[in-house]
C-alpha cells in the first residue's frame, strides 16, 4: 500500500536555509568522503518517550526516511524502518544506507516522519512526529549522534525523541546486549549496524575485477544479538551482473562463427546424387535463415544500454530470448563475535527457459527424447546416426581445426631450429610436434570416420564399391617418403569404382609413419653432430692412427645441412596431414547433413531453443564462478579443489509440475546438464579490460577469466600454465507454490522426482572424486569439520520418501553445497517471490545454525528481510519488476511483501482471493 506522505515539496523548503531554497546555483556542495564501492553514508535509528496520541495504546512505530536534496529543493521518500510493536522506546532493526553513487552531500537534509501503524494489514497509520538533519550536522556531531525532537506537523508540541547514530565503516561496537530487556513481541529487537569486508574482497588491485562483473549494489545492514548476549552483525547486498547481457553476445558471435563454417563445409561436400544434393540445398536454406536471424539478434543485443538485468516482464521478448532473467548476486557477510567472519553468497536467477518458444508441446528434455524417438525410426531418405556418434563427429571435426594449425606451425618451428642448427632447440620443437601428431592421429582411431566415408561414397553420383588387394607400405620404403609420390588432391574423396575400403586406414597411417620418419631423421642428426663435437675435442695425447681415423670420419661426413634434410620429410607431413583432413572433413560433415536434414525446420528450432536456454544458464554460471573465484583467493584448499577436482554448482529450482512451470523445468534440467560441457581458464589480465572471453564450439566451451597481474601471481602453477577447471552442475528442484498442490494431488510429479534421483547421483559422484583425489591430510581435516556422508545419506533418503512439498531437500543439498566450496543458485520462474522467500529463510537458518542467533530473533529478522516497506514506497520506474528495461533501478527482490505460505493449501487460496479483491478495489 501506499504510504500517505503529509509532507510536500514545498514543506521540504522549509527544513531549508534560504539563500539554499532560492539560489542552488550560487551554493558549493560538499561531497562525503568516502571508501571506493562502499557506501556513501550509513546511520541507524531509535526513538525514545514517543507519545501515544490515546494514552492507553501502544504504540506500533515505523520511520520514513526523506532526502530533500539541494539542488533540486524537492523532498523524495527514500526508505523505511520496519513496524517495531508495542513500545515507546523502539530500537529500528533496519539502518538506512546510501549507495556510493547517490547524489548526497554535506548539505543534503534528511528528514525522519514517524508514524503510528494502526492496521498492518490496511497499511492505516497516523502521523506522530518529524525531525530533520543536515548531513554535515550528523558527520560533525560529536560522538556522531544527534538526538532531535520529534515535533508536530505545525512545529509546536514535541512528542519524543530520535536518535540517528553514524555507523562507520571498519567500526566495531564493544558492549553486550544485556540492555535490551523489554518483551519479546513489542520491543526485543536489535540495532541494525555496519559490516567491515574483509580483506580479499577490499583490495584496491581486485576493483576493476569485481566492477566488471557486478553492478547496482542494494544493500541492508543489521546487528542481531546472539544466543549468548553479544552482537553479530550482517550486512545484506544484492547486486546486478553485466554478465546477463555480455555472456550472451559472445555466445552468439560463437554460433554464428560456427554455424557459417558448417554451411561453408557442407558446400564443400563436392558432387553427390541428386536425393542428397536436394537435401543439403534445402538444408543450406533454412541453416542461412538461422545465421541472419541470430546475427538480428545480436544486433539488437549490442544496442541495449541503461539497467544490467532483464526483467520478468521482458522474458517473453525475442531480442532478449538469450538474456537471463533477473540475474542478481544475494550476498550475506556475517562479522560474529567468536567466528571468523563469513560469506554467503546465493547468485539467484529466472530459470533457464525458452518463454518466447512456449511451452505447449512441453520443454527440452520432452521435445528431445522425442526428436530421437522419430529419427531412429525414420525411413530410407536418411541415415541415422545416434546423438553420440553425431556429438563425435562435431568434437573431431573440432579437433581437426584446432590441430592442424597447430602441427603446421610446430613443424615450421623445427625447421626454424633445424637452420639454427641448436640440438636442444630441435629435441624441444620435436616434443611439441609430437604431441601434437600423436593427439592428430589418435581423433581418428573411431570407427565413425571409417564408416562416414563409406556412407558419402555411397552418396555420390554413381557410387560402387570394391575392395581390391591393398598393398603394403614398408617402413624401409616410407623412410624416403618424400621422394614417393602423393596422392593428388582431386582424388581425396573416391568417385564411382575407384574407391577402396581399406584406402583410409593407408592414408591415415601414413600420418604416423611420417611423424616416424621425422623423429628417426632428428636423432641420427644429433647423433652425429654429438659425435663430431666428440671428435673435435678428443686429446692431443691421442696416436696417430686414431687422428688419421677422425679425419676420415669428418671427410666422409662433411657438415650436414639440417634443414635441407628435414624439409622434405616436414612436407610430406604436411602432405599426408592434408590427404587426411579433407577425407575427414568430408565425411563428417555429411554425419551432420543426416541429423540436420530430418524434419526440417524442427531440428534447428530445437537447436535455436538449446542454445537460448543454455545462454540463460551459461550466462549466470560465468557470474558464480568469478563471484567465488574473487572471493576465495585467498583459501589454498579451495584453490587445490579448483584444479584438482573441479567445483560443484548447485541448483536449487523452485519450480511446480503443473502446466507451463513442466516445460520450464524441462527446459531447465537439459540447460543445466549442458554446463558439464564448459571449461574455464584463468589468465592473466594485460589491459583494463578485464571482462570474460568465451571460446569454443556447441559441444564444448572453455570461459577464460582475467585476474590482475598480483593476484595472477599468487595462484597455483597448475591454473597459471593454463589448466582447463571443470564445474559440475546438479539440480535439485521441489515446487511449493499452489501450483504444485495441484499437481501432487491431481497431476503427475515424476519429472521432479527423476531429476532429483539423477542429479543425486552426480553429486555423488563429485564427492568420490573429491575424496580421491584431494591430499590425505586436507581429507582427514574436512572429515573432523563436516559430516558430508552423513548429509548424502540423509539428502538419499529424503529423495527416496518422496513426501510432499519435501523442503528438506532445498536445505540438505544447499548445506552439502557451501561444504564443498561449491557454488549456489536459487531460481523459480522469475526470480522474484518464490526465490526471495527461499534465500532469505536460507539466510536466516545460517545465522541461527552457523552464527548463533538469538532464538527470539529468527522470526523479527526474517520479517524484516522480507519487508518491502524498508525500502520505502517505490515509484512505477523505481521497480525492477515494473519498469522499462533500460530505466529501471534495482531494488533487492527479497523485500516483496508476497508471503509464502507453505503450511496450507488453504491459507494459499484466502491470499489469493484478498490479493485479488484489493486489485480490483486499488482500480476501481
Amino acid at each position: 500500500m501506499e504510504i500517505k506522505e503529509e509532507g510536500t515539496s514545498e514543506e521540504g523548503q522549509h527544513f531549508l536555509p534560504a539563500a539554499q531554497a532560492n539560489d542552488p546555483e550560487d551554493i558549493q556542495f560538499t561531497s562525503i568522503q568516502k571508501i571506493p564501492n562502499e557506501p556513501q553514508l550509513e546511520f541507524i535509528l531509535a526513538c525514545r518517550d514517543l507519545v501515544a496520541p490515546v494514552s492507553d495504546r501502544k504504540l506500533n512505530t515505523v520511520v520514513q526516511i526523506s532526502v530533500i536534496h539541494p539542488v533540486e529543493q524537492t523532498l523524495t521518500r527514500y526508505s523505511s524502518t520496519e513496524i517495531v510493536e508495542g513500545t515507546k522506546d523502539p530500537l529500528f532493526l533496519t539502518g538506512v544506507t546510501f549507495p556510493p553513487d547517490y547524489p548526497i552531500y554535506e548539505e543534503t537534509r534528511i528528514k525522519l516522519t514517524v508514524y503510528d501503524v494502526k492496521d498492518k494489514s490496511h497499511d492505516t497509520r497516523s502521523f506522530l512526529g518529524c525531525a530533520s538533519f543536515k548531513v554535515g550536522e550528523l558527520l560533525k556531531s560529536k560522538e556522531q549522534l544527534l538526538s532531535l525532537s520529534l515535533r508536530t506537523s505545525d512545529g509546536g508540541k514535541v512528542v519524543g525523541t530520535i536518535e540517528v547514530s553514524l555507523v562507520k565503516m571498519g567500526e566495531i561496537e564493544d558492549g553486550d546486549t544485556d540492555h535490551i530487556t523489554t518483551d519479546v513481541q513489542g520491543q526485543k529487537c536489535a540495532l541494525m549496524y555496519e559490516s567491515t569486508a574483509p580483506e580479499s574482497l577490499s583490495g584496491k588491485e581486485n576493483l576493476p575485477f569485481m566492477n566488471a562483473v557486478l553492478r547496482n549494489p542494494v544493500c541492508k545492514l543489521y546487528r542481531f544479538p546472539t544466543s549468548d548476549n553479544k552482537w553479530m552483525r550482517i550486512r545484506e547486498q544484492m547486486s546486478e551482473s553485466i554478465l546477463s547481457f555480455h555472456i550472451p553476445k559472445e555466445l552468439i558471435s560463437l554460433h554464428i562463427k560456427e554455424d557459417l563454417c558448417r554451411n561453408q563445409e557442407l558446400k564443400e561436400l563436392g558432387d553427390l546424387s541428386p536425393h542428397w544434393d536436394n537435401l543439403r540445398k534445402n538444408v543450406l536454406s533454412h541453416c542461412d535463415q538461422m545465421v541472419t536471424m541470430y546475427q538480428d539478434i545480436l544486433t539488437e543485443l549490442s544496442k541495449e544500454t541503461g539497467s544490467s538485468f532483464k526483467s520478468s516482464s521482458s522474458k517473453g521478448e525475442k531480442t532478449l530470448e538469450f538474456v537471463p532473467v533477473n540475474l542478481h548476486l544475494q550476498r550475506m557477510q556475517v562479522h560474529s563475535p567468536h567466528l571468523k567472519d563469513a560469506l554467503y553468497d546465493v547468485i539467484t536467477v529466472g530459470a533457464p527457459a525458452a518463454h518466447f518458444q512456449g511451452f505447449k508441446n512441453g520443454g527440452l528434455r520432452k521435445l528431445l527424447h522425442r526428436f530421437e524417438t522419430e529419427r531412429r525410426n525414420t525411413g530410407y531418405q536418411f541415415i541415422y546416426y545416434s546423438p553420440e556418434n553425431t556429438a563425435k563427429a562435431k568434437e573431431v571435426l573440432s579437433s581437426i581445426n584446432q590441430l592442424q594449425p597447430l602441427i603446421a606451425t610446430h613443424a615450421d618451428l623445427l625447421l626454424t631450429s633445424a637452420s639454427q642448427r641448436s640440438p636442444d632447440s630441435l629435441k624441444s620443437s620435436l616434443k611439441l610436434l609430437s604431441e601434437k601428431t600423436e593427439l592428430f592421429v589418435h581423433a581418428f582411431k573411431d570407427q565413425l570416420v571409417r564408416s562416414a566415408l563409406l556412407a558419402l561414397y555411397t552418396a555420390r553420383p554413381g557410387g560402387i564399391l570394391k575392395k581390391p588387394p591393398s598393398p603394403n607400405v614398408s617402413t624401409e620404403e616410407k623412410s624416403t617418403q618424400h621422394d614417393t609420390p602423393q596422392l593428388r588432391r582431386q582424388d581425396s574423396i573416391p568417385h564411382h569404382s575407384d574407391y577402396d575400403e581399406e584406402e583410409w586406414d593407408r592414408v591415415w597411417a601414413n600420418v604416423g609413419k611420417s611423424l616416424n620418419c621425422i623423429i628417426a631423421k632428428v636423432d641420427k642428426l644429433i647423433e652425429r653432430d654429438s659425435h663430431n663435437e666428440e671428435g673435435a675435442g678428443g686429446s692431443s695425447s691421442k696416436d696417430g692412427e686414431a687422428d688419421h681415423t677422425l679425419e676420415d670420419s669428418i671427410t666422409s661426413h662433411p657438415r650436414e645441412d639440417w634443414y635441407e634434410q628435414l624439409h622434405p620429410l616436414i612436407l610430406t607431413l604436411k602432405e599426408c596431414m592434408g590427404e587426411v583432413v579433407n577425407r575427414a572433413k568430408q565425411s563428417l560433415t555429411f554425419v551432420l547433413l543426416q541429423e540436420l536434414a530430418y524434419s526440417l525446420p524442427q531440428c534447428l528450432m530445437l537447436t535455436l531453443r538449446r542454445d537460448i536456454v543454455f545462454s540463460q544458464a551459461l550466462a549466470g554460471l560465468v557470474c558464480g564462478f568469478i563471484i567465488k573465484l574473487h572471493t576465495s583467493l585467498h583459501d589454498p584448499g579451495f584453490l587445490q579443489q579448483l584444479h584438482t577436482v573441479g567445483l560443484i554448482v548447485q541448483y536449487e529450482g523452485l519450480l511446480s509440475t503443473y502446466s507451463d512451470e513442466i516445460g520450464m523445468l524441462e527446459d531447465m534440467a537439459v540447460g543445466i546438464s549442458d554446463l558439464r560441457k564448459v571449461a574455464f581458464k584463468i589468465t592473466e589480465a594485460t589491459s583494463n579490460d578485464v571482462l570474460p572471453v568465451l571460446t569454443g564450439r556447441r559441444e564444448h566451451y572453455v570461459v577464460e577469466v582475467k585476474l590482475p597481474a598480483t593476484v595472477f601471481e599468487s595462484l597455483p602453477l597448475q591454473i597459471k600454465e593454463g589448466q582447463l577447471l571443470h564445474v559440475y552442475p546438479v539440480l535439485f528442484n521441489v515446487g511449493i507454490n499452489e501450483q504444485q498442490t495441484l499437481a501432487e494431488r491431481f497431476g503427475d510429479v515424476s519429472l521432479q522426482e527423476s531429476i532429483n534421483q539423477e542429479n543425486f547421483e552426480l553429486v555423488q559422484e563429485y564427492y568420490s572424486i573429491f575424496m580421491e583425489k584431494m591430499p590425505p591430510d586436507y581429507i582427514s581435516h574436512f572429515q573432523e569439520q563436516t559430516d558430508l556422508k552423513g548429509l548424502l545419506d540423509n539428502l538419499h533418503q529424503n529423495i527416496q520418501a518422496k513426501k510432499r512439498k519435501n523442503v528438506e531437500i532445498m536445505w540438505l543439498a544447499a548445506t552439502i553445497c557451501r561444504k564443498l566450496n561449491g557454488i549456489r543458485f536459487t531460481c523459480c520462474k522469475s526470480a522474484k517471490d518464490r526465490t526471495s522467500m527461499s534465500v532469505t529463510l536460507e539466510q536466516c537458518s545460517i545465522l541461527r545454525d552457523e552464527h548463533q542467533l538469538h532464538k527470539d530473533f529468527f522470526i523479527r529478522a526474517l520479517d524484516c528481510m522480507r519487508s518491502r516497506q524498508t525500502q520505502g514506497a517505490l515509484n512505477e520506474s523505481d521497480d525492477p519488476e515494473t519498469g522499462c528495461l533500460t530505466d529501471n533501478k534495482p531494488t533487492s527482490r527479497h523485500f516483496y511483501p508476497v508471503a509464502l505460505l507453505l503450511v496450507s493449501s488453504h491459507l494459499l487460496v484466502v491470499w489469493l482471493i484478498l490479493s485479488l479483491a484489493l486489485l480490483l478495489a486499488k482500480y476501481q
